[in-house]
């Protein structure tokens, strides 16, 4: 596989590689991502956890409550503190929802689509021509937002 991108924490402790393209790009509106980032929201990116390599350091892993009730295990640097990624229950340990503000070139993950928009902060203007829910979507819309591609590396995941 070719390497996609490659980030890093605050301190350069840990540094980590994508090596294939992201399945989609979230930017969550949610007010648990808006808390837990300390900002109007958070943009992950996801990629299957096996095409995460770390090239340096050894990440902490810690495993924090989440809005959903099942929890999520946050993979940081154990020097600062910085989130990597996550792993949220619905998914388990097999997909990474990566911090776009942790990779190197954070302008290769554009947001994909806006979920939990009716929370959104009301100063933050969203484009014309994106993909808005105002909660999560729905299975239906897997094929149109992730793409042919995206859509099959998603139910590979899940095992369908």
């Amino acid at each position: 596989m070719t390497v996609f991108a490659e980030g890093r924490c605050a301190c350069g402790d840990v540094r980590y590689r994508l090596l294939d393209a992201p399945i989609v790009t979230h930017c969550c509106h949610c007010r648990w991502c808006q808390r837990e980032s300390g900002s109007a929201f958070a943009l992950n990116t996801v990629i299957e956890t096996d095409r995460v390599e770390v090239a340096q350091g050894a990440p902490e892993h810690v495993m924090t409550p989440s809005q959903s009730g099942r929890g999520q295990e946050i993979v940081r640097c154990p020097a600062c503190k910085v989130a990597l990624w996550s792993h949220y229950g619905g998914a388990g340990d097999k997909a990474a929802f990566v911090r776009v503000g942790t990779l190197d070139n954070p302008d290769l993950c554009p947001p994909d689509v806006h979920i939990f928009t009716e929370s959104k902060q009301p100063w933050v203007l969203l484009p014309d021509d994106a993909e808005v829910f105002a909660q999560f979507y729905r299975g239906p819309d897997v094929p149109r937002l992730y793409g042919e591609d995206g859509a099959a590396r998603w139910g590979a995941l899940r095992g369908r």
